[in-house]
This record gives structure tokens, sequence and C-alpha cells, in this order.
């Protein structure tokens, strides 16, 4: 016998802040919601035994910095329970396309030279093209593969336009898109395209929103 799938209560969803004890569960939500993203198909060669090992570890290694850079990390919460997250990149740009020298070490001993290389390179191309000089990037979003296509991912984008709305340094927040079917979330999100860009053998598109005046 079968049972239904949990489905969680939307109206007991509070978004809030990472902490530390999130970091765990949330480097497997952007784990499952990044496998099949060509561009990390790419960078950390899919085709070459141990993807996904190096996969999970850029992703514990990326989180890992966004927790001591002080970045913004939104959870979606029920209950105490991790459903969705987001991880961006304040307009501080000491954490931007340098990130730091500790991270970049790790990610040459986990993900290797080239996918390290390729990860910076990817991050200084699509900074060139956000038409802002002060902004947010968004790294990460992703669901909870057992809670998808219920909302949860609107809900989200709620938290970070407020997020924008708070800050007053920040002009909007930029975006690279590489999966066609997450293009209609930020055309629904209201992020324009700014330009298609190609990184390596993978063809996405730059898109940005800027902050709400008034």
């Amino acid at each position: 016998m079968t049972t239904a799938a949990y489905k969680p209560e939307i109206d007991e969803i509070r978004a809030c802040y990472l902490g530390a004890d999130d970091l765990k569960v949330a480097a497997s939500i952007l784990y499952n919601a990044y496998f099949d993203d060509p561009l990390f198909n790419d960078i950390f060669e899919v085709e070459r035994e141990g993807y996904e090992n190096r996969l999970r570890s850029a992703i514990r290694e990326e989180l890992n910095a966004f927790w001591d850079g002080k970045q913004p990390m939104i959870g979606l919460f029920e209950h105490g329970r991790l459903l969705a997250v987001a991880c961006l990149i304040s307009p501080d740009a000491a954490f931007g396309a340098g990130r730091y020298w500790h991270w970049r070490l790790k990610m040459l001993l986990t993900a290797g030279f080239l996918g390290t290389k390729q990860m910076i390179s990817k991050e200084e191309k699509v900074r060139e093209c956000i038409p802002a000089k002060d902004y947010h990037m968004l790294s990460f979003i992703g669901v909870h593969p057992d809670h998808q296509d219920i909302g949860l991912g609107h809900i989200l984008m709620r938290g970070i336009v407020g997020l924008l709305q708070e800050d007053n340094k920040t002009e909007g927040v930029g975006v690279f898109v590489t999966l066609p079917k997450c293009l209609s979330f930020f055309v629904d999100g209201q992020f324009e395209l700014v330009k298609e860009l190609e990184v390596g053998d993978i063809t996405g598109k730059v898109m940005f929103r800027k902050k709400l005046k008034g």
C-alpha cells in the first residue's frame, strides 16, 4: 500500500536566515537542485567518475564561504524543517569574484584545478554583464525535491525581494540561468534578460531584477 506524499502547510512556512546547523541540509537541497544543471555538469565533468563527490564538495565549500563571509542565506522552514534555500552575494565586492584564498585552496583540493578555475571565470563573466554597480547576486536557489511545484519557490522569491528592499545600498539582484525550465520562474519574479552568455560549452542567460523604488 502506498501513502500520499506529505505536503507542508503553506500557512506554516516561515522565511528566515540560515544558521550554522542548517548548512548540511541546505547543501543536500542544493546538490539535488543542481545535479542536472548543464553548467555544473560541464565544470565538474559529469562524464568522469567522481562527479557526485566533486559537486557535493563544491557546494559545501561555497556554503562555508557564504557563512564565513556573513552573506545572506534565506531558508524556508516548516516547524524547524528546512524545505528551500536561496544564497546571495551582497554588494560587498570583497566577497565577489575574488572569494577568499582559503576558499580557493579548498576548492582546488576538492573540485580540482579546472573546476575551480571555471567557477571563478563564470562568476567574473556574469558580473561583467550586470547593469548595476552595487547589487546582489543569486548564486543558488533550490527547493527540497519532495516539496516542489507547490509554490515554495515563489515564497522564497518574496523573501529575496524583501531582502533587496531592506538594503539601502543594493540596486537589484542578478542571476545566471542555464536551465530553460527555470526561465519562467525568474520572468514571473520580474527578472529581465540582460544578455545571453557562453561559459565553456554552455549557453545561459544573465538576468537582472531591479530593486523597486519607493
